[in-house]
C-alpha cells in the first residue's frame, strides 16, 4: 500500500515558502496590471481592436515560441530568465505609467508595450517549473504545481480589486508606477537562492535549439503517451474553450438577468476563480491524489461538461455554481497534466517539454477568440460555447481511449 501523501507537502521545503509568496505578488501584480491597463486603453482609444490586439499578444508569442523558451530554460540559469521576464514586466507597467502621467500614449505605444508583456510572460514560464522541482523533488512536485495555480487563482480573485482602488484613489499612471514595485520581491530573492533549475540534471541538453532539434524533441516526447495525452487534453481546452468566454461575460450576465448595478456580472467574474482557490486548498489539504493520466483526463471532460451546462444555464444562481465547478475542474486537470509532463520528461529535454505544454496550454488560447468570440457572433455565443464544449467533451474521451489503448507500465510512478 503506498505512502498517503502529506497535505501542503511542498510548504516542507523553505525555499519554497519564500518563493511561493514572492511569485503570488509577481501574479497578483499581472493581475492588477491588466485591469489598470484595459481600462486605459479603453479611455483613450475605444478601440475594440486594441482590446482583441491585447488578447492575442498575451498567447500568440507563447504559441509560436512555448518551445524555444523551454530550449532556454534548459540552456541557461532559470533565474536569470525570470528576472529577465520581472524586468521587461517592470519597465513596460513604467512606461505606461509615465505615457499615461504625461498624457502622451499613443496606439503605437500600446502595441508595442502589450507585446512585450506577451514575452516577459513567455520567458518565465518553463523557468520557473524547473526551479520548483528544483526546489522541492519529484515527490512534491504536484503539491507545488497546484499551490502555485491556487495562489494565481488568488490574484485573479484579488488583483482586479487592489486594481480599482489603486484607480481610484492614485489613477492609473500612479497605480502602474507603485504596481511595478511587484516584480521586485521575487528577483531580488533570485539574487541570493542557489535553485537554478538544474541542479540534480548535470546531463542536461545545453544546445541551442535549431530546427532540426526540434523535430527531434518532438519525436522524442511523441513516444510518450503520458506526455501527449496532457499536451493534448492542455491543447484541446485552450483552443475550443481557453478563457474566452471571460470576455463574453457582459452579455452572458444580460442575457442571465443582471441588473444595471452589475452584481450578476461581478458573480460570474469571481465564481469560476473561487472554485480553482477552493478546489486547490481542498486537494492539497486531502493530501491524497497522485498524478494521474486518468484523473486528469476525468477532470477535463467534466470542465468540458459543466461549461456546456453554463452555456444553457437557466438562471444566474445556476450559472454562478456551474462557473464555480468549471473553476475547481480546470485546475485539477492543468495542474495534473503540468506535473505529468515534468515528471515523464527525460530531464534533459525537460525544459522543452514544458515549452511545448505551455504553447497548447496558453498558446493556442488564440484559436479560442475564433470558436467562442468570432463563432459566436454569427450564432450567438451560447450555442458556439455549448457546442465548443461539447466538442473539447468528445475529444477529451478520444484522448482517453487513445491512451489507455496504448498504455504500458510506466518506469516512473508519475502516471496511471
Amino acid at each position: 500500500m503506498g505512502k498517503r501523501k502529506l497535505a501542503f507537502a511542498a510548504l516542507r521545503h523553505p525555499a519554497y515558502r519564500v518563493y511561493l509568496p514572492t511569485s503570488f505578488l509577481t501574479m497578483t501584480g499581472d493581475n492588477i496590471e491588466h485591469i489598470i491597463t484595459y481600462f486605459a486603453m479603453y479611455q483613450a482609444f475605444h478601440s475594440p481592436l486594441l482590446a482583441g490586439y491585447a488578447v492575442i499578444s498575451h498567447w500568440l508569442p507563447v504559441l509560436l515560441f512555448g518551445l524555444y523558451a523551454g530550449a532556454l530554460a534548459d540552456r541557461f540559469d532559470c533565474r536569470r530568465l525570470i528576472q529577465t521576464s520581472a524586468a521587461i514586466n517592470a519597465t513596460a507597467q513604467v512606461s505606461w505609467g509615465v505615457l499615461l502621467l504625461g498624457g502622451r500614449l499613443e496606439v503605437w505605444h500600446v502595441v508595442v508595450l502589450l507585446t512585450l508583456h506577451g514575452f516577459a510572460a513567455l520567458f518565465s514560464g518553463p523557468a520557473t517549473q524547473l526551479i520548483m522541482h528544483d526546489m522541492v523533488g519529484r515527490e512534491d512536485l504536484q503539491s507545488a504545481v497546484r499551490l502555485s495555480a491556487t495562489a494565481r487563482q488568488l490574484g485573479i480573485l484579488i488583483g482586479p480589486g487592489v486594481g480599482g482602488v489603486l484607480m481610484l484613489t492614485v489613477g492609473p499612471g500612479v497605480g502602474l508606477l507603485i504596481n511595478a514595485m511587484s516584480q521586485l520581491p521575487l528577483a531580488i530573492w533570485l539574487l541570493f537562492t542557489p535553485y537554478t533549475g538544474h541542479l540534480n540534471d548535470a546531463g542536461r541538453e545545453r544546445r541551442s535549439l535549431s530546427p532540426r532539434d526540434v523535430v527531434s524533441t518532438l519525436r522524442q516526447l511523441s513516444t510518450s503517451r503520458p506526455i501527449m495525452a496532457m499536451v493534448g487534453v492542455a491543447g484541446l481546452s485552450a483552443l475550443l474553450v481557453g478563457n474566452a468566454f471571460q470576455a463574453q461575460m457582459p452579455e452572458f450576465a444580460e442575457d442571465l438577468g443582471d441588473d444595471d448595478d452589475g452584481h450578476g456580472y461581478t458573480a460570474l467574474q469571481m465564481s469560476q476563480a473561487g472554485g480553482a482557490l477552493l478546489g486547490g486548498f481542498a486537494l492539497e489539504a486531502s493530501g491524497l491524489l497522485k498524478p494521474s493520466v486518468t484523473f486528469g483526463i476525468l477532470c477535463a471532460t467534466l470542465f468540458a461538461i459543466t461549461v456546456m451546462a453554463f452555456a444553457g444555464a437557466p438562471s444566474m444562481e445556476v450559472a454562478v455554481v456551474l462557473l464555480f465547478l468549471t473553476g475547481l475542474f480546470r485546475l485539477g486537470f492543468s495542474t495534473m497534466a503540468q506535473t505529468i509532463v515534468q515528471l515523464e520528461a527525460p530531464p534533459a529535454i525537460r525544459g522543452r517539454a514544458l515549452g511545448l505544454f505551455s504553447s497548447a496550454q496558453m498558446g493556442l488560447q488564440v484559436g479560442a477568440g475564433f470558436t467562442v468570440g468570432v463563432m459566436g457572433a454569427v450564432i450567438g455565443i451560447h450555442l458556439s460555447l455549448g457546442l465548443s464544449a461539447l466538442i473539447l467533451a468528445v475529444g477529451t474521451l478520444v484522448l482517453f481511449a487513445w491512451y489507455k489503448g496504448g498504455e504500458v507500465p510506466s518506469s516512473k510512478p508519475a502516471a496511471s
